[in-house]
């Protein structure tokens, strides 16, 4: 076999074990052939599916970013237990992957990456598309994946494939480990001749580890937590990939105590949940923030503690505040110092957590507390889903959060948003109201603009090899569907039933109101033909202009997609509900597009983003945006996760006993 031949075959017999569950690990490989791979990796995926067809199933992407985007979306929804693997040649066409691997490892989720790389050899030396650095010569452009993958090896010679190929499964399988995984492949080496034992092609299952949590570290986070008066959960991403939804709902029930979510941990319990306060942080809910901001003990659960998720550090201003840290990643769990941490399994901790406190109960205040603040925030909700029409306005258009309700209402209890970057993941995550653990998916740990068409993608591919045939709805800002737009000719080809969403609001709506909120008036942030303020070409800018014609309906027309355009009227909303069920009905993919005005926000959520401003500045509106700044820094605290009273009196003077 060549190495090309023996690796494809190598992932089509690779199984995740997760308990009673057994899927293929590599579900199929997306590709983009050229120089580089077509002969290799290319010509291996046409033998096996000649001679083995649906044994590694071959789809073609537009765009290589969009290829990981796919795997990622699918990892999501599979909990990490399978992925894709993703094919691409030499240079650019390698280069277009680094996003993706960036995204992949930002949101520990499982994608293999198979890198053409030059000739090991150098025979041909430089080839076309070969870097050339005088100080090193074998630098290439798939070295520059090193620091954006959990596992990254070069197989310079065949011998070397097994051994790279067996821990590059491993890690992709790991759930305290995985990411990206990187595999350069030179392009001579794929075509070369290697004896294959045939213990590395036969079945092999990788059981994916669910730790215990520790006697010690548990009975410390116990004592903690019932020590404490005002509790708080901070359910992250863990408790979805673990598959702990029940697990954590059957602790809160018991014990009375709130959840905040972060983006990845949406779906952890449903809105209506009492204990669910929301979304958590710069972009969560006044429910969820009223509660952390006096939370005395916060017990993290699956969660990476991002800026968002602690508002820059801002969010819980407790004096003594203490952080029970459960995570399977080590790394997670010791985040922001704390002395309570759990490296353990989000399912099992929580299952040992609801045995341990089964007869805690917050106090009545505090349950009244909560109560008081889920009701009030859902009622603010409530009035942001009611548009205010003014049909006197022929100009009049829809807010997003209207938009978002009307969406929310149209779809189904059991059916996936997705979203990634913009305005809208912050308005999502104040507003979507998730029926279903995995309702939710808003990719937000690399917010990467354009993830949302490919990552749909993946998301229903995941379903449907579920035999699961709930809709997935992409909601995209024009900023990002401009990003990366071209995977719906895949949906085309393949007709993959995707409805998507496309918000036109004439620029960059999310940086124009943080430019805003800045002192930056929103620079450079619209849609407008450049235009000089006194006819000099050289002075020409953004800001004045009129909007753009760009005709994003048009363009997704022309792919072959079934497009409604929800022309702006006072009964827009009237006709996006409409439009939803005619995409629900159809077959194929189906894009919806309609104007909002991006002046229309969501409820305050009094959740905070450190974004630097200007220390000096002539300009005015800077000015008064660095005192703000100034003010809430000095809200930041170091988040240490223990209290300074509770420390030995040696270890705060720094005296030696």
């Amino acid at each position: 076999m060549t190495v090309a031949q023996a690796l494809v075959e190598f992932l089509a017999h690779q199984w995740t074990v997760d308990g009673d569950h057994r899927e293929r690990t590599i579900a199929g490989t997306f590709g983009i052939f050229g120089h580089g791979n077509v002969a290799g990796i290319g010509q291996a995926l046409l033998q096996v599916n000649e001679s083995q067809r649906g044994l590694m199933p071959f789809h073609q992407a537009r765009n290589e970013q969009a290829m990981v985007h796919q795997a990622v979306g699918y990892a999501r929804v599979h909990r990490r237990r399978g992925t894709y693997a993703c094919a691409a040649s030499v240079g650019p066409g390698a280069a277009n992957m680094l996003t993706g691997a960036a995204l992949a490892t930002s949101n520990r989720l499982p994608a293999l990456l198979l890198v053409s790389d030059t000739f090991a050899t150098r025979v041909a030396d430089p080839v076309l598309q070969q870097l050339e650095h005088p100080h090193d010569i074998g630098i290439q452009v798939s070295d520059a994946f090193r620091p954006l993958s959990r596992f990254f090896d070069r197989v310079q010679r065949p011998e070397q494939l097994f051994s790279i190929a067996l821990a590059a499964l491993r890690v992709l399988t790991d759930p305290a480990e995985t990411g990206a995984v990187t595999i350069a492949l030179p392009e001579d080496v794929q075509a070369e001749l290697i004896d294959v034992p045939v213990e590395f092609l036969a079945d092999r299952e990788w059981h994916v580890r669910r730790p215990l949590p520790e006697r010690g570290p548990l009975a410390r986070a116990v004592d903690a937590i019932r020590a404490a008066k005002r509790p708080l959960i901070v359910a992250g991403g863990g408790v979805i990939y673990s598959g702990a939804e029940n697990e954590l709902a059957a602790l809160v029930e018991a014990t009375g105590i709130p959840v905040g979510t972060t983006q990845a941990g949406g779906g952890a319990l449903v809105w209506d949940h009492p204990q669910n306060l929301g979304g958590v942080g710069a972009t969560g809910s006044a429910a969820a923030n009223a509660i952390a901001e006096h939370a005395d003990v916060v017990i993290g659960i699956g969660t990476r503690y991002s800026d968002f998720t602690t508002a820059s550090r801002t969010a819980f201003q407790d004096s003594g505040v203490r952080f029970v840290n459960v995570n399977v990643a080590a790394f997670d769990a010791y985040k922001h110092g704390s002395q309570l941490p759990v490296i353990a399994d989000a399912r099992e901790t929580l299952l040992a957590l609801t045995e341990e406190l089964a007869d805690l109960r917050v106090d009545a205040d505090y349950a009244a507390r909560i109560t008081e603040v889920k009701a009030r925030w859902d009622a603010e909700v409530d009035a942001a889903f009611v548009p205010t029409v003014d049909a006197t306005r022929p100009d009049w258009l829809p807010g997003q959060p209207e938009i978002i309700g009307a969406v929310n209402a149209a779809m189904a209890p059991r059916d996936v948003i997705i979203q990634a970057a913009g305005s809208l993941p912050g308005d999502l995550q104040k507003l979507w109201r998730v029926r279903d653990p995995l309702g939710y998916h808003v990719e937000y740990a690399f917010s990467c603009m354009g993830y949302e068409i490919a990552g749909g993608l993946g998301v229903k591919r995941g379903l449907e090899a579920d035999g699961d045939d709930r809709d997935v709805v992409v909601m995209v800002g024009d900023g990002s569907y401009l990003m990366l737009h071209t995977e719906l000719v895949t949906a085309v080809a393949e007709r993959i039933k995707l409805i998507v969403i496309i918000i036109q609001n004439h620029g960059y709506a999310s940086i124009g109101h943080l430019s805003e909120s800045v002192g930056s008036q929103r620079f450079g942030t619209r849609y407008r033909y450049a235009q000089s303020p006194d006819g000099d070409p050289a002075h020409a800018d953004f800001e004045r202009g009129d909007f753009l014609p760009v005709d994003l309906a048009a363009n997704a027309r022309s792919y072959g997609v079934d497009v409604i355009d929800i022309i702006p009227t006072a009964d827009a909303l009237t006709e996006l509900t409409a439009a939803i069920a005619t995409a629900k009905a159809a077959d194929g993919p189906t894009v919806i597009h309609l104007h909002s005005d991006p002046f229309v926000y969501a409820p305050e959520g009094n959740g905070w983003w450190d974004v630097p401003v200007a220390e000096i500045s002539t300009v005015e509106s800077t000015r008064l945006a660095r005192a703000e700044y100034v003010a809430q820094q000095k809200l930041q605290r170091p988040l240490l996760g223990y209290p300074s009273t509770d420390l030995p009196t040696h270890q705060l003077s720094g005296k030696t006993p």
